[in-house]
């Protein structure tokens, strides 16, 4: 029997459930809390090169997406509105990863949306194998300290309002 586009979605939703709502420890995930992330570089959108080791005394989120990803495309705009938006003026970098796209793909993406916040392509998930295995969205706060203060897997509702509480606590001397 040929099953339908919507009823594999519908089981892979139910199957990624429990991990994505923090049922179940996220095995995929290469990197903790209290770590030093591994670090990388990158040409963003505009032409600038990030190199996170350089972000050394800044905090950095690093948020890891696919624009196709139903969960990325909902977590994107509160990044925006709940941390992007309230501290890009003290000192916060915020750098949106598209894994498996082109800079052309992320720059419509970006320019339809109307973030504001650096993206970077990954379209050979050479930066997202650093990171993790699987499952995204992926969000790491990257304290001045340059270790792991924060991350998240999934999105669910609230995750954008403990980010930002822990990015306002990064930012204090």
């Amino acid at each position: 029997m040929k099953r339908s586009v919507p009823f594999h979605l519908a089981l892979l939703c139910l199957c990624l459930a429990p991990v994505l709502n923090g049922q179940v420890a996220d095995t995929s995930g290469h990197t903790r809390a209290g770590g030093i992330p591994p670090d990388f570089s990158v040409t963003t959108l505009d032409g600038s090169s990030f190199t996170l080791s350089a972000m050394k005394g800044r905090p950095v989120v690093i948020n890891f997406f696919a624009i196709w990803c139903p969960s990325c495309r909902m977590e994107m705009p509160e990044l925006q509105k709940t941390v992007w938006e309230p501290f890009r003026n003290a000192g916060l970098e915020v750098l949106a990863v598209g894994r498996e796209h082109t800079a052309a793909e992320l720059d419509t993406f970006r320019a339809r949306h109307g973030f504001t916040f650096d993206f970077a392509p990954d379209p050979d998930r050479s930066i997202f194998r650093l990171y993790a295995d699987r499952f995204i969205p992926r969000t790491i706060l990257v304290g001045r300290d340059g270790r792991i203060a924060f991350q998240t897997l999934g999105y669910k509702p609230g995750d954008m309002d403990t980010l930002a509480l822990r990015v306002s606590a990064a930012l204090k001397p």
